[in-house]
């Protein structure tokens, strides 16, 4: 994504996310959490006005805590519909509290959502795109590829020439650990 380089840096909505999280390694479930509902939410819109509204989104969604939101019933989703500070579409709601809860069993079947991506690091992207339509909801082509390239699992967050990707790169993300070509799911055991 070289274009997100060249107008990001500086900007006061892009500037910081670009800067600091885009394309970094991230562990910690909340935060990787937060990035796959934000994503999710992006489908049809601007990156930019799912930045604005991140705030709200962390408010709204418990902080991002994977327990609480895999706990949302009736009343919840029915706060989450009228908040408009939010992205106020059902599926997508919908598909928050079901992530949440898958990430609940990943943590019993790997240990946490970090170590599930870890497990199944490298593969190719259209590999990841089958993986994460089978695991979860509302998570197509271009959803899946934003958020494992947002958390360095996939290349292409930033061109070379950009300072990011050198600030990234000192954070060793997955895509740059891979000394054999990345795996198809076809072959991996």
């Amino acid at each position: 994504m070289s274009g997100y380089c060249a107008i990001a840096p500086g900007h006061p909505i892009h500037g910081r996310y670009h800067d600091t999280e885009y394309g970094f390694p991230q562990r910690e479930e909340a935060v990787l959490f937060e990035r796959l509902l934000l994503e999710i939410n992006q489908a049809g819109l601007s990156w930019e006005t799912i930045l604005r509204k991140r705030e709200a989104f962390r408010a709204a969604y418990s902080g991002f805590d994977v327990d609480a939101v895999a706990d949302y019933g009736e009343a919840d989703i029915a706060r989450l519909m009228g908040d408009a500070g939010i992205i106020r579409n059902r599926l997508k709601v919908l598909a928050a509290i079901h992530n949440a809860q898958v990430i609940q069993t990943l943590r019993a079947s790997h240990g946490s959502f970090a170590a599930w991506l870890d497990a199944h690091h490298p593969l190719e992207k259209a590999d990841w795109v089958k993986l994460f339509k089978k695991t979860f909801r509302f998570t197509g082509g271009e959803i899946t590829g934003e958020f494992l390239m947002s958390l360095g699992y996939l290349p292409g967050a930033h061109h070379e020439g950009c300072p990011a990707f050198a600030a990234a790169a000192k954070c060793k993300p997955a895509w740059m650990q891979v000394a054999k070509p990345l795996k198809s799911a076809k072959t991996k055991k």
